[in-house]
């Protein structure tokens, strides 16, 4: 076996980020000293029109604003999605949001982030409508793949360097969806409750990162929080967004989630996307009915200069009054747009996200194959692209289906594949003709399935789970999944296959988490998690199969072993109570002391890694204003291939915190050759030690002994050490 040294991805990811460097970021202080005099010279109507859309389908794009002329302001173009372009030809649709997670890699991650920024740039568009930075609180959650999982520090990091990598090109990202935004069922018609600290130190960290990493603009969503819609609720945009979090871009809504012209513009809505109050509607909450609210003194000018005053400058923050480029998509009529291949070389990027994110769940040495590996089997209907092409044009709307290989779910948060490689086309092309291919790519036929592994050297069977945003309903699943099973027969595909052949490897394309009732089968030798891996799905597959990379990806997510090991689920009530509190995720599996199938973190990699030698050092600033507590590991590559170890930190809060066991609080991608070691440092700061104190109503650390875990995954510890502050 070999591994492509990781260098060569390195050098792509370096050349994406310096890229960034060519489009200079300003500081929110310049870009509001020329926003002021800009919105200075606007009339009430000019400034109204900036904050409202023209409405869904009556521009270029999913939202649009009115331009306006003395002063000189374009009309801005907002696009989805957080994975690629939707709506567009050209464009490269990569891994989703999931498996940017998946790779806990903070500089790919960064680069996505760039390419995405480039991609959307060069097609003309203002806003990309991304990161999504909901937590997976139940794993049932139509929308968690567009996000990064369970954990909100994971999700920040993956928040925060989406937000850089974007803006670095003179894009806006948005952060979305603001808040407590957690399934689909009923999303429009109920109310999200949960406790002051419940809200800070789980739901809102992502978005606080993203803040603190200069995002333009936050999407408010469908919801209600404690019985108000929260595009209109004065706590959560006032005073924690705007307020405790400082937050200086503009706050819009999700499309046709704003419910209010007075309550929304006071509340801290600055936009209304797409503007009409339902599509098509001809009438708007804002325009007109702003404009006359002004006048009637019901909502101060004052706050409508505000609402422009964001906006204008976000564009300014990112560059966007130099020399943008003109909007070259038509996402409703993309026969009629301009034909501009935006792809680059992202490809590549695509390619190493990938198999970066890539989770080998179960390894028992089968994999990588060996080189005398001389016929393998493939079965499944995931082998191949659908049999109504890679995008499945109108019979599969927006991905809303699952008929062939999965590479990302359904919903507004896709983009089309420019190509798709299955794994059909990418063992094939790695494989070369030395290697004999057999299959099936039915799901239901297991006599079939039987044949086509008879006498192969080594049998795959793929199978996957399915979801995505509520208004498709794809097998009477309406957004989110009716359950955690595998979808297409998949449970009982993999057992005949199992039967049938003693080196079974099991490939599961899924949004989240599944039951695995099969995992104990004695010829089940490995488990490979590609998740949702996008146009080089096939390609990545093939260079974690053969080896060609070493598998360094972890679940950012809990797999049980029975359902009823969750905490949490859609909730089909009005109120939904957040009753778990701060136990989401790992948190309950470690309060509760229930032990999962697979742990959040978990990954197996083709080399092994020890750990040695845990020292923690804390420095304290007088009177405790700055704390910083660094962790230093050795980490040594112990096995006999080089390879990617991702040494992850939680944090052990005094008993008297009232917190979780652990949390995770740090991580670090190294790579490292075989025999060769590296101290690993993890540093600890007010943020990463602090709880919501709802008596302060402030971030405070409390006193007491902290202990930090270092090791391998939440449920794999290699060293501890405690300190006190």
């Amino acid at each position: 076996m070999h591994f492509t040294s990781l260098a060569a991805t390195a050098l792509t990811l370096l050349v994406a980020v310096n890229t960034a460097q060519a489009k200079k970021v300003l500081s929110w202080d310049d870009a509001y000293t020329k926003a002021k005099a800009l919105v200075g010279q606007m009339s009430l109507e000019q400034k109204v029109n900036i904050t409202t859309g023209d409405g869904w389908m009556m521009g270029r794009c999913v939202g649009n604003t009115y331009p306006i002329t003395k002063p000189d302001f374009p009309a801005l173009c907002l696009q989805d999605a957080p994975l690629g372009m939707r709506f567009a030809d050209n464009v490269t649709s990569g891994v989703a949001g999931i498996n940017a997670a998946a790779s806990f890699d903070k500089e790919a991650i960064l680069a996505r982030g760039v390419y995405l920024g480039q991609e959307f740039y060069d097609k003309g568009v203002h806003v990309l409508l991304g990161p999504a930075m909901n937590l997976g609180r139940s794993n049932e959650g139509g929308r968690g793949w567009e996000s990064g999982g369970e954990d909100p520090y994971l999700i920040g990091v993956l928040a925060a360097e989406s937000v850089k990598g974007i803006q670095s090109e003179g894009v806006i990202a948005t952060a979305k969806h603001y808040i407590l935004n957690d399934q689909e069922l009923n999303r429009k018609n109920s109310s999200s409750n949960a406790d002051e600290r419940t809200l800070h130190e789980v739901y809102l960290w992502p978005f606080a990162r993203a803040v603190e990493a200069g995002v333009g603009s936050i999407m408010c969503s469908y919801n209600q929080l404690h019985g108000t819609w929260a595009c209109e609720d004065d706590y959560t945009l006032n005073q924690v967004l705007k307020g405790e979090l400082g937050f200086k871009g503009f706050v819009q809504s999700d499309w046709s989630a704003t419910m209010s012209t007075v309550p929304s513009a006071n509340g801290g809505l600055d936009m209304t996307m797409p503007g009409d109050i339902t599509f098509n509607s001809n009438d708007s909450y804002f325009g007109k009915n702003l404009t006359d609210a002004v006048h009637a003194k019901t909502v101060d000018e004052s706050r409508v200069t505000d609402m422009v005053t964001r906006i204008v400058a976000a564009w300014y923050k990112v560059g966007q009054d130099k020399n943008f480029p003109s909007v070259k998509i038509n996402a409703f009529h993309r026969d009629e747009a301009e034909i501009v291949n935006v792809q680059r070389d992202h490809k590549k990027l695509a390619r190493s996200m990938a198999a970066a994110s890539n989770v080998l769940l179960k390894n028992s040495g089968i994999l990588p194959l060996s080189k005398s590996t001389k016929s393998i089997a493939l079965v499944g209907s995931g082998i191949k692209v659908s049999s109504s092409g890679i995008n499945g044009k109108d019979a599969c709307a927006d991905h809303g289906c699952l008929d062939g290989h999965l590479a990302q779910g359904w919903g507004s948060g896709t983009a089309d594949f420019p190509y798709l490689i299955d794994p059909l086309t990418g063992l094939t092309n790695a494989l070369g003709k030395g290697v004999k291919i057999q299959t099936s790519d039915s799901d239901w036929d297991l006599e079939a399935a039987a044949t086509a592994v008879e006498g192969a050297d080594v049998a795959f069977v793929f199978s996957a789970t399915d979801s995505g945003e509520e208004y498709i309903v794809f097998d009477g699943n309406v957004g989110d999944r009716n359950n955690l099973s595998l979808w297409n027969n998949g449970d009982n595909l993999i057992k005949a296959v199992a039967d049938a052949n003693k080196n079974t490897i099991v490939v599961i394309n899924s949004v989240g988490a599944t039951l695995m009732p099969w995992i104990d089968h004695p010829n089940i030798k490995a488990v490979l998690w590609p998740g949702l891996a996008g146009q080089e799905s096939g390609n990545a597959l093939a260079d974690v199969v053969t080896g060609a990379v070493n598998p360094s990806g972890r679940l950012p997510y809990t797999i049980a072993k029975e359902v009823t090991d969750y905490n949490v689920k859609p909730d089909p009530k009005f109120d939904i109570e957040y009753s778990e509190k701060l136990l989401v995720g790992y948190r309950w599996f470690d309060h509760a002391k229930i032990e999962p199938l697979f742990p959040f973190g978990h990954g197996l990699s083709y080399t092994t890694f020890s750990y040695s030698k845990l020292k923690v050092k804390v420095s304290k600033a007088k009177k405790n204003a700055d704390v910083s507590v660094k962790a230093t590991v050795t980490v040594t590559n112990s096995g006999k291939v080089d390879g990617a170890e991702i040494v992850q930190a939680y944090i052990s809060f005094p008993e008297s915190a009232g917190s979780p066991p652990q949390q995770l609080r740090g991580f670090e991608k190294v790579f490292l050759k075989k025999g060769k070691k590296e101290n690993v440092d993890i540093e600890f700061t007010k943020t990463e030690l602090s709880i919501w104190d709802t008596d302060a109503k402030a971030w405070v650390i409390p006193s007491g002994k902290f202990t930090v875990h270092i090791g391998a995954s939440s449920r794999d510890i290699r060293q501890s050490a405690s300190f006190n502050l």
